[in-house]
């Protein structure tokens, strides 16, 4: 019972600021999105420019259905936009689209971290189709069959891993979009200050996100431990 009260704290907490973390976001996203950037190229251009000037010339710049569902993707090297950002002429859609440009120049530069998340890519994805099932059998027989739990366990330490493997990719991600918007003079000022305001808030949602991975990962891990108390 201990752990269960534990679990739903851990829970709670981590809701809590995910929630709050999320909000922030969609708050300065759509206060940035208002904002018209100075020299009134789109997501698409601002992405298309960052991507030639930075010698990449092998990756598309497409447009994808939803609301911040932009995204790098490595297997078919596109840059994928949603149509708020590649048709945006506002700060929050320069910032977006340079830090998914940002994942490209990764690419094209081996950068160590995101080669190890993609090589993580197909154990996440077998790990998060089962986890949660051998995880809970793993809990009903675990003084019984204790074995069941540990594979849930490091099926689990993989998705963790991987949250903090993302985590220097996204920063990277930023660091280098940022730069480039500045070096360039697509955001000067004010501007700047803003678009590094959007992209901190969105790279806090992958750390909340990590944290409370973490916190779960410890929890099943004190069920294990405590199996025999």
């Amino acid at each position: 019972m201990v752990l269960n009260m534990e679990m739903l704290i851990i829970f709670g907490v981590f809701a809590l600021l995910s929630w709050l973390v999320s909000n922030q976001l969609k708050s300065r996203f759509a206060k940035y999105s208002r904002m018209r950037l100075r020299s009134g190229l789109s997501g698409r251009e601002i992405a298309e420019k960052m991507l030639r000037e930075s010698g990449v010339d092998n990756v598309r710049v497409i447009s994808t259905p939803g609301r911040l569902t932009d995204h790098y993707n490595p297997a078919n090297r596109t840059v994928n936009l949603s149509p708020e950002v590649y048709n945006g002429r506002s700060i929050a859609a320069a910032a977006v689209a340079a830090h998914e440009c940002g994942h490209a120049v990764q690419h094209a530069r081996a950068y160590a971290f995101l080669k190890m998340r993609s090589a993580l890519v197909p154990v996440i994805s077998v790990s998060s189709r089962y986890m949660m099932w051998i995880l809970l059998i793993g809990i009903l027989t675990v003084e019984s069959m204790p074995g069941i739990l540990l594979a849930g366990i490091v099926m689990f330490a993989a998705t963790t891993l991987f949250s903090f493997i993302t985590l220097p990719v996204e920063f990277d991600a930023t660091k280098r979009a940022l730069a480039w918007l500045t070096n360039t003079g697509m955001t000067v000022g004010e501007e700047y200050s803003n678009a590094k305001d959007a992209l901190k808030w969105a790279a806090l949602t992958y750390v909340v996100a990590a944290l409370a991975s973490l916190a779960t990962l410890l929890y099943y891990i004190m069920i294990f431990m405590g199996r025999r108390n």
